[in-house]
């Protein structure tokens, strides 16, 4: 496979409609959330391009791949990364979403990261020449850092991250770090005494989850009070089931806590629909607050072209893989199979809901900064495919011109387009009352 085959995309005649892809992923999620689902995809093309994971993960194994493998993300669009604490309570830049992790052709990662850059950049009102500059920086990023990987040690490669510091803003323009210097302070405001204050309240001397529904709807109001109070008499045996997933040390940790509430949780865009709770863990008192996100995992977007990889549990999957992928995971990141409240028995990874975690808003900058931050996210992502695959074969497929840079950056711009007629089907299935799409949530 030349390199400049990296550039292809066609539609085949027989490609499946991109609303069936979308509906097929409905039937074990909740649905009365599903138009919510659909109401935050038709926000704009980009948000469409977040949802669609499916499909494009149809299009691209419908076509020729390169037979390198390594652990992909799955989703590596430009708002799938972003910062968050380390354990050694660092900030690292990294990706931070694996719901569709999976082995596979290194390149599927690349070709999603460069068309989320393409979109973004068209909704954003860059000139053409705008466009192509800020995905072929990224697309170069990528191949200069694979290249700088490949001859590294094992275990430098392995320990490597993008810790912000102010080595990492004195790297940069000015711009850069500015942009950089806002979104850390921001993320460092967001730690488990914030959600406590913006998830909770005090009721009768107890703390409470706040009830927003269909956002935020507790436990109780859920399944009703004696339903509740039944599902916490079993908390202690899920908690058990959970911590079999910890290093013995976390496990230590986590018994320090003790429950005080749960609540279903509406998350991201393409996991709307899928049951996500928040569990609020109280430890030596109201003021010692840990909120946790258990998330089910369902099949990744790549199973049904790929298979499994051995795994008959979704979320140990996601944890190992991001544990794979990431230079520096959740100390509380595990996973348990489990019946949750409302009778639903699924797969669950556990993480901490709030520890520094913040993403950038990408909605309105400019070419430059777009180009900056894609080129950080290529770094991250070259790290955590070069820690599960060849490495050295990757960085010698992508050669030292610029003939991938090229081909996926062309990729890329035919990809948009592609998404822009998706983005309009739905659109077309929502008016024409296939289906619900409840807006503003």
């Amino acid at each position: 496979m030349p390199r400049s085959a990296l550039a292809e995309f066609s539609p085949p005649q027989n490609r499946p409609p991109p609303v069936d892809l979308l509906e097929s992923q409905c039937a074990d999620r909740i649905a009365d959330l599903l138009p919510v689902r659909y109401g935050r995809m038709l926000r704009s093309k980009f948000a469409f391009f977040r949802g669609a994971a499916l499909i494009m993960a149809s299009d691209l194994a419908s076509g020729r791949h390169t037979g390198l493998t390594a652990q992909l993300c799955g989703d590596a669009h430009v708002s799938n990364f972003g910062l968050f604490a380390s354990p050694e309570r660092s900030l690292v830049f990294d990706i931070n979403d694996f719901d569709e992790t999976l082995p596979g052709a290194w390149e599927w990662d690349v070709k999603r990261l460069v068309a989320s850059v393409a979109i973004v950049a068209q909704e954003n009102g860059f000139g053409r020449d705008e466009c192509e500059r800020v995905v072929r920086t990224c697309a170069q990023a990528y191949r200069d850092r694979m290249h700088t990987l490949a001859t590294m040690r094992e275990l430098d490669v392995w320990y490597a991250q993008t810790v912000v510091d102010d080595a990492l803003e004195a790297s940069v323009d000015q711009a850069y770090a500015e942009a950089i210097r806002r979104t850390a302070a921001k993320a460092q405001r967001r730690d488990s005494l914030q959600a406590l204050s913006q998830l909770t309240r005090l009721v009768d001397g107890r703390r409470r989850l706040v009830s927003d529904p269909p956002l935020l709807v507790p436990i109780d109001e859920l399944v009703g009070e004696a339903e509740a109070r039944t599902h916490e008499e079993h908390m202690g045996a899920l908690f058990d089931a959970y911590e079999e997933s910890l290093e013995t040390s976390r496990r230590v940790l986590v018994h320090r806590f003790r429950y005080a509430g749960m609540a279903r949780k509406v998350v991201g865009v393409g996991s709307v629909g899928t049951r996500a709770w928040v569990v609020l863990l109280l430890g030596r008192d109201d003021q010692d607050p840990l909120l946790v996100q258990v998330k089910e995992a369902q099949p990744s977007v790549f199973e049904r072209f790929l298979g499994s990889g051995g795994y008959t549990n979704a979320a140990e999957r996601v944890v190992v893989g991001e544990r794979l992928m990431q230079a520096s995971s959740d100390i509380l990141l595990g996973w348990l199979r489990a019946v949750g409240p409302d009778g639903h028995e699924g797969d669950y990874y556990v993480r901490q809901l709030r520890d520094w975690k913040e993403s950038a808003s990408l909605e309105s900058v400019g070419p430059q900064l777009l180009a900056d931050y894609g080129r950080s996210c290529a770094h991250v992502l070259a790290r955590a495919h070069a820690r599960t695959g060849d490495r050295i074969a990757i960085a010698a497929y992508l050669g030292n011109s610029d003939a991938a840079d090229v081909a996926l950056t062309r990729f890329a711009e035919i990809y948009a387009q592609q998404n822009a007629r998706d983005y309009a089907a739905l659109r077309d299935a929502v008016d024409g009352g296939r289906v619900s799409a409840q807006p503003d949530l």
